[in-house]
């Protein structure tokens, strides 16, 4: 036997073994579901925030080196572009000083032969010699001249040589080192992948393990689970911002039916500001029959009008893949009035929404309370002034028929008296006729037909 001690009246009372460990059972699988309602919470968070920090972290990181790459990029090509226009400016100008003493020295060429032409025509035989001299000194000239004219070309030709080399090694070392920077990017980006592909797989498997454990539950641990998060979530603000509200189980299913839990929230006075009939709806992964949320609405809103709620919410966790119900707050009031489902993480949010909303309508309510107030005194009135008149009633025919009892009960001891007094008045004259006899009774009349009495009287004479 087992003494425990209520943490509420201090009283002490005892209990065996199997009610012992029942209640250790109990509070033992309580604790698990919500340490692991909580670590898959926890797990799935970090999951989430991981993905968005790997995202933002290698998205940033990737932007920062394309953005420098880009930068890079566009200055090596604005070098090359310079060096290309550079280069075409070199070519182009030196070709221009080559064209132009080009020209000029066929210019002078051919202005020599049209002197040497007429001079061989006008000249007369004494001035051949000076002419030939003359020519011979002009053709070595023009051979100085073409040897000059070679060389310039030749030296133009070496330089251009020279600067488109040094231009396209520049431009080689400009592409190695665009291919060096697009190398090292790469790699860059491969490495920060490894990195968080690993770290998305261990907390993958750490899900999976989760998932495995909450696999190994059964359907109604699933659903109790997430009423004791939306209870746990709900309380954990109670004090703060509900302090007035209500917020139980419901436990009532003398119609057959019953919901999870109502939520319903008064203002000072007393007058309901809101109230919610909640559902919890949840099932496991491996579970082989999927159900809809569309299998439980018509129960929610007959648990909803018999309980007198303004407005059901079914919390479920039906339908994962559902983008209607991933998106938020989804109203059914097409199907079912004032009715929403939601997914867990919007628990809150709701009753807040629902709550605030009817706020604005509180001063009306209160004016209708009002109103049924004073309706219900006037009722509660005159069905006391009908009672009166009914109680009064009763007691006048109450009072009627004992009257008319005591009445024929009169008349009964009138008539029985009445009899009473004829049999006194009978008794009264049978005497009266008894003493008239007694009176005329003589011995005379005594012994007249009684010789021996006769005798016996005369001899008392004698």
């Amino acid at each position: 036997m087992h003494e425990i001690i209520c943490p509420h009246c201090d009283k002490a009372f005892k209990i065996d073994e199997a009610g012992y460990a029942d209640i250790l059972k109990q509070v033992r699988d309580s604790d698990f579901e919500q340490q692991l309602h909580a670590r898959l919470e926890l797990a799935e968070k970090e999951k989430l925030n991981a993905v968005q920090l790997a995202k933002s972290e290698v998205g940033g990181e990737m932007q920062k080196a394309a953005a420098a790459k880009d930068t890079e990029i566009q200055a090596l090509k604005a070098q090359l572009e310079a060096g290309e226009v550079t280069k075409k400016l070199a070519v182009t100008e030196a070709l221009g000083e080559i064209e132009k003493k080009k020209d000029a020295l066929l210019s002078e060429l051919e202005q020599i032969k049209r002197d040497k032409q007429a001079a061989s025509e006008l000249a007369d035989a004494r001035f051949a010699k000076a002419l030939q001299e003359t020519t011979a000194t002009k053709d070595k000239e023009i051979q100085d001249l073409k040897a000059k004219l070679d060389t310039t070309v030749i030296e133009q030709k070496v330089a251009i040589t020279g600067a488109v080399s040094a231009i396209e090694k520049e431009r080689d070392e400009l592409k190695s080192g665009l291919k060096q920077v697009a190398l090292e990017k790469q790699l860059a980006e491969k490495s920060l992948q490894d990195k968080y592909e690993t770290q998305l797989k261990d907390r993958d498997d750490a899900i999976e393990r989760l998932r495995d454990m909450k696999a190994r539950l059964s359907t109604k641990m699933v659903g109790e689970t997430l009423e004791q998060h939306c209870d746990t979530e709900f309380n954990r603000i109670r004090a703060t911002a509900f302090p007035r509200a209500y917020f139980e189980k419901d436990n009532d299913a003398r119609s057959g039916s019953k919901g999870d839990y109502i939520f319903r929230d008064t203002d000072d006075t007393g007058t309901e500001i809101v109230s919610i009939m909640f559902e919890m709806k949840n099932e496991i992964d491996t579970t082989a029959t999927k159900k809809k949320n569309e299998d439980f609405l018509k129960e929610l809103d007959k648990d909803r009008t018999e309980k007198g709620c303004e407005y059901a919410v079914l919390v479920s966790l039906l339908e994962p893949d559902s983008e209607l119900y991933n998106s938020g707050i989804v109203d059914v009031f097409h199907r079912y009035p004032r009715m929403y489902i939601v997914r867990p993480q919007f628990f809150l949010p709701i009753i807040t929404l629902l709550r605030n909303a009817a706020m604005k309508s509180l001063e009306y309510k209160k004016e209708l309370a009002l109103v049924k107030e004073q309706s219900v005194d006037i009722t509660n009135f005159e069905n006391d002034l009908d009672t009166f008149k009914t109680a009064f009633a009763k007691n006048y025919d109450l009072a009627s028929k004992k009257f008319q009892t005591a009445i024929d009960e009169i008349d009964k001891s009138i008539t029985h008296l009445q009899k009473t007094k004829d049999a006194l008045l009978g008794t009264d004259r049978n005497l009266r006729l008894a003493n008239d006899k007694a009176q005329d009774v003589t011995i005379k009349k005594l012994t007249r037909r009684n010789p021996t009495m006769a005798a016996k009287f005369d001899e008392l004479d004698n």
